[in-house]
This record gives structure tokens, sequence and C-alpha cells, in this order.
């Protein structure tokens, strides 16, 4: 990129959102500079070391340091920066609505040293609930009055649509970005930022290869207010896709079908698409679980009764329970059993297990007093840390959780179980049952070779 073309931007917050979109504006050539209130997070950071996994990223961190810093107060170079994006966490309240206060006190420190002759745009990328652009321009605003000044600024909406383990993927080639603005030269400073990806103009990084097939990403320019529904209603579309076809397993384990080659005969219908259609235990993770809850108390605010948002809600919770039926019905008897469970991530490729699966499930195997081993190649010791409390024996290959157990259980179809040693593994077992969550297992192949094998909706 040519000088003219670099910006100053600064992004608060280092998850998976900040720290992905960093290094990747970084790589563009922008001056990028990431902030965390965590020292010990930035100090990782700054000597290189990735405080999430997500494939590539050690990889941008290593090569990136030319263009992007790490520091624990933003102020001192608020002056000098074109946008700040606001990327902090938005948890979760027990009502279902979304706690705000880290993205307000984000507003009210850039209030508090915002230079009122050459305000920088604020960027919301949080996932944050309609109204939230409106929200942090009001806490800016009181902020200039407290100080006695005044000056015009943009809040635009800008929402990420990155899945765990794809992120960097997903920043690099999205299928779209979405811009929420009602401001000319906001919307014209974001397009200069997304350049490269809008054009894809950019080398790509060796450990994020471009695709071979692909079009351009469409720049969506919308209201704030549009972008932030954008947002919820695109995740909870796609969490009502994985609920239905969790619904239809259940038929499909009653009349005797096969689900994968339902939802294969279903998806190649270009209306309906084959993304978002394998059954399973549900969905998880640090989006669909929160974003739908916030959508269902936002709908609630306006007297709307989002029912099939609900639904998909309460079909994802007796997914939980549904995994467990299986278990019974291969075992017979769980109490006494040890049952070893591959995969504790909601999802391969990462190491979150926020609202992971295996939280609920291996809870009630325990409770129902089964002995349970497990194992996950990357988020182990983030769920022993997390749950210190389980009585669990966390093993340290998948051939150790498989030795003497009564069955297994796979719960996160990451890559290597495909590949495992199955008629070793049997051997070591004290009876030959695979329970198969992620349909990711030949079970022709398992049955050969003298496994019980049981999927979902198979």
């Amino acid at each position: 990129m040519k000088d003219a073309e670099k910006l100053n931007i600064i992004i608060v917050g280092t998850g998976y959102v900040g720290l992905t979109t960093g290094m990747a504006l970084g790589y563009l050539g922008h001056r990028v500079i990431c902030v965390d209130k965590d020292t010990a997070i930035v100090d990782k950071l700054e000597r290189g070391i990735s405080t999430i996994y997500e494939p590539g990223l050690e990889e941008l961190l290593r090569d990136g340091r030319e263009t992007v810093t790490f520091c624990g107060d933003m102020l001192e170079h608020l002056p000098e920066a074109d946008i700040v994006i606001i990327a902090v966490g938005t948890p979760s309240k027990s009502n279902g609505d979304t706690d705000l206060s880290y993205v307000e006190g984000v507003a009210s420190e850039i209030g508090q040293a915002m230079d009122p002759e050459s305000p920088p745009v604020i960027v919301n990328k949080s996932t944050v609930p309609i109204g939230t652009a409106r929200r942090v321009e009001t806490v800016i605003k009181e902020e200039l009055v407290k100080r006695g000044v005044s000056c015009c600024f943009s809040v635009a909406s800008n929402p990420e649509f990155l899945r765990e383990g794809s992120a960097l993927h997903d920043t690099f080639y999205p299928d779209r970005i979405v811009v929420g603005t009602e401001d000319v030269q906001a919307l014209n400073l974001l397009r200069q930022m997304y350049a490269p990806i809008l054009e894809q103009t950019f080398t790509p990084p060796q450990a994020v290869p471009r695709p071979e097939t692909g079009s351009l990403p469409a720049l969506v320019t919308t209201s704030p207010t549009s972008a932030e529904l954008i947002k919820y209603t695109a995740n909870a579309f796609l969490a009502m896709k994985i609920s239905f076809i969790n619904e239809f397993a259940s038929i499909a384990d009653k009349v005797g079908a096969d689900i994968v080659e339902v939802a294969k005969g279903i998806g190649l219908d270009k209306r309906i698409g084959p993304g978002f259609l394998k059954a399973g235990p549900g969905w998880g993770g640090s989006c669909f679980p929160k974003d739908v809850r916030s959508i269902l108390f936002t709908g609630s605010q306006y007297n709307c009764d989002m029912q099939l948002v609900q639904a998909a809600l309460e079909v994802n919770r007796k997914q939980r329970k549904k995994v467990i039926e299986k278990v019974q019905q291969s075992l017979k008897v769980i109490r006494g059993s040890t049952i070893g469970v591959l995969g504790l991530a909601f999802k391969p490729n990462t190491d979150d297990i926020r609202e992971s699966p295996a939280i609920d499930v291996i809870r009630e195997l325990l409770d129902m007093g089964a002995r349970v081993k497990a194992y996950d190649p990357v988020a182990r010791d983030k769920y022993r840390q997390n749950f210190p409390e389980q009585n669990i024996i966390y093993c340290d290959s998948a051939a150790e959780a498989a030795q003497e157990s009564d069955a297994l259980l796979l719960l996160t179809d990451w890559d290597e179980f495909r590949h495992l040693p199955w008629p070793e593994f049997g051997d070591n077992m004290k009876s030959k049952i695979i329970i198969d969550t992620r349909n990711m297992l030949d079970s022709n192949e398992l049955r050969s070779s003298g496994f019980t094998y049981s999927g979902i909706g198979r």
C-alpha cells in the first residue's frame, strides 16, 4: 500500500475479533495499535505469543511486528488515530440482555481524550444490541460536555462475521463487509481501510492462502441500526438451521433414515444450501448462545414474540440430552462405566470451550455415576482450568482416552479423530462402542472392525 493509503487504527480488545482484525489490518499495511487492559496479555503479544488458538495467527504475530504494536492504554495514541475499533467483550446478563459496560467504558475513555479538532471515526465491531451506536455516541458526547468542548464525530457499526477456527480466512476473504453509518466521510474512510480486501489486491499470507475460486466481497452500506440487526439476524438464522437439522435427525433415528444423506439432498437446493446442516450435539461457542438470547430479550422489549428463535434455543437444549440417551442406549447402565470423551472445544480448530456441548454432556455423565476420561488436542488445559472441580481424568492422547473405556464419545470433529487406528483402539477398550455425535466417522469401516457404532440421525 502507498503511504497515503495507510491509516492509523486503534483496536480496543484483543480477543478473537480484536486480535484477528488487528493482525489482518496490520498485514495489509495499516499502522495498528491493539489495546488490552490485561498487562499479561499485552506482554505475551509483544513477545509474539498468541493468547488465543487460531490457525495462522502465530505466523502473523511473528511477521507483523513492523505495523502492529500492543499496549495497555490507548489515550496517548488517540490524537493520531484515524479510526478506533471497539472490539471488547459483550457478555450476557442473567436475563439474556447484553452487558455493555466494557463498550461504554471504552466510549467514556474516548470522550475524555479525543481531540475535537481531528476526531477519529469510532467503530463498533463487538456484537452489540440495536441502538448501541447511538448509545456510544451519547457517552462520548457526555464526556466532551464535561470537558467543555464539542465536535462532530461519527460512530459506525461494522459487525464481524468470523468463524472461530477460520477467523483469519474470513477476515481476508469475506462474503461481505457490512458498514452501518450515515456519514459519507466515515463510510469513505472505512472503505479505504478495507480496500485491499474488497479489491483482493494484497499478496495472501502463506498461512492463509487465497481460495482458488470465489468472487470479490460485497460492501453493504446501511444505517447503524440495520447493521446491528444484520449481525443478530445472521446468527439467529444459522442457529435455527442447525436446530432444524437436529430435529429432523430425531425423525431419521426413529424411521431408519440417514440424516447425512437427507442433509445432502436438501443442501443441494440453492434456496437452502449445504452450510450449517450438520446434525450433532447442538451449537455452542461465544456467539450463537449469547446472540440468540440477546435478540430474544430485545424482541421482548419491543413486544415481538420470536417463536422460531425461541424454538431453536429449546431444540438446542434438548439436543444435549439426546446425546446422553445415545450413551444409555449403547451401555444400558451408565453408573460405573468408563467413558472416553474425544473433544472438549465447541468446534475444531479453536481452544474455545464457551457453552461447548461437552460441558453439559460431561456434567450429566458424572452426575449419573460415570468415570470420564477426556482428550482434546488444544482445549484440554483450558477445560481443566475452568472446571477444576469436575472429577475428570485428562488424557494426553485419544489412545489414552480409549484405554479400558466401555465406550468412546466423540463430541468435537477434530480432523485427527478421522484418521485414528480404530482396530487398535478397539483391542484396548473394554467394549467396542463408539457414539459419534458429529457423524464424521466411517460407520461401515468401524462396524467391520467389530465396533457398535451410533451416530446422530443415522
